[in-house]
């Protein structure tokens, strides 16, 4: 089963088992209860983890902070304002990037990153 097919708490548990941290003390790390801790890893939680809660789980465990926060079903924080400063446009980009492979998706970024150089 892949992390896709997986509920946000299988993950972050699998997540936390694999870097060796014991329930308790990941929950000490990201400043939670080991309770709450628990009950997200066994998705009884009535909603995700805050964002911030997310990015320090993250963080901890080394993962990419946009993926952990997609994972659990959340969007990051800034996308919003991003996507609201150009309404007529990145929406367009989304839409039309959709279905693309990983790799023409990571060649895009790089273009785009190159384009904002040569504007800097």
């Amino acid at each position: 089963m892949t992390d896709r097919q997986k509920t946000f708490g299988q993950v972050l548990r699998a997540r936390r088992i694999a870097k060796g941290y014991s329930l308790r003390k990941f929950a000490e790390l990201v400043d939670v209860s080991p309770t709450y801790l628990s009950q997200v890893e066994r998705d009884k939680v009535e909603s995700p983890p805050t964002v911030e809660r997310l990015n320090r789980m993250a963080d901890v465990l080394g993962e990419s902070r946009d993926e952990f926060v997609s994972f659990a079903g959340r969007v990051p924080e800034d996308l919003p304002r991003i996507i609201q400063s150009r309404p007529d446009k990145f929406p367009e980009l989304l839409r039309t990037t959709k279905g693309l492979k990983p790799d023409q998706l990571r060649e895009l970024i790089e273009r785009a990153k190159e384009m904002k150089k040569k504007e800097d």
